[in-house]
């Protein structure tokens, strides 16, 4: 065995961990992400008087209606990101498609997808955990309603990147809503952040959601006030996120959209 070509595979591998957005999250992101979420959430358990059924409703619900902001993002993001791996970018915009043909394409893609993931998962929690999410009542439409235009509008600001800057950003494709996982408040309430994080947590709509869900489970309380607040926050991102996709797409589109694939 020659350890100087070992070696060099070891470098080389190296020098592409260096210079690779994937790597890197995979390297530390993600593992910073786990850390800060189930050491908050554990936290929260240990100092908070919940009984376990409802900290095993509030787990599995946070994670089901977190799908719902994950499967808006995801259809934005990764369909554009396979147009341009399927180098079908040029073709496909350069068809009488408007971008906002485009937009509401994905939309309603997005919403019949997170229809299925949901129902299963709704039915896995309910089979596997005796879990009955539908306890939340009438507030799962607004939940997930407003939700769903979280991810829309993070999506649509990932899309806008990628079609600026191509496949160099493609890992915030699947991540870039996980950024505001920490301030979403999915399994612990915002108050058990830092000072700093509740501030970026009161700007994000997901929090609000999550804080109203948990009151509903250990309070029986509705708060209507979240939900306003939520939807104020999400109209007013998903208008920007729509500005910025359509000015970025025509700049990408003036420098040529050819060299993103």
């Amino acid at each position: 065995m020659n350890y100087h070509r070992v070696w060099g595979l070891v470098v080389r591998h190296l020098y592409n961990f260096r210079h690779n957005l994937d790597r890197l999250f995979d390297g530390f992101y993600w593992p910073a992400i786990d850390i800060i979420i189930w050491g908050l959430t554990f936290r929260y358990v240990e100092n908070a008087n919940v009984e376990i059924s409802n900290v095993l409703l509030l787990m599995l619900s946070g994670l089901i209606f977190w799908q719902v902001v994950w499967r808006g993002q995801y259809e934005m993001t990764v369909n554009f990101l396979e147009e341009i791996w399927n180098k079908n970018l040029v073709n496909l915009f350069s068809s009488p498609l408007t971008v906002n043909e485009w937009m509401s394409g994905l939309v309603i893609l997005s919403i019949l997808k997170m229809i299925v993931t949901i129902a299963f998962s709704i039915f896995l929690a309910w089979l596997l955990y005796a879990i009955n999410v539908f306890s939340f009542g009438f507030l799962i439409i607004p939940f997930v309603f407003l939700l769903l235009m979280m991810g829309w509008w993070v999506g649509l600001f990932v899309a806008g990147m990628l079609s600026y800057l191509g496949q160099n950003l493609q890992i915030f494709a699947w991540a870039g809503v996980f950024i505001l996982f920490p301030f979403s408040a999915i399994y612990y309430p915002v108050s058990t952040l830092p000072y700093w994080a509740q501030i970026i947590a009161k700007l994000t709509p997901s929090s609000y959601i999550f804080e109203g869900m948990r009151e509903v489970v250990l309070q029986g309380n509705i708060n209507y006030h979240n939900l306003i607040i939520s939807f104020c926050l999400n109209i007013l991102y998903l208008i920007l996120s729509i500005l910025f996709f359509k000015f970025i797409f025509k700049k990408s589109k003036e420098k040529g959209l050819a060299r993103l694939e």
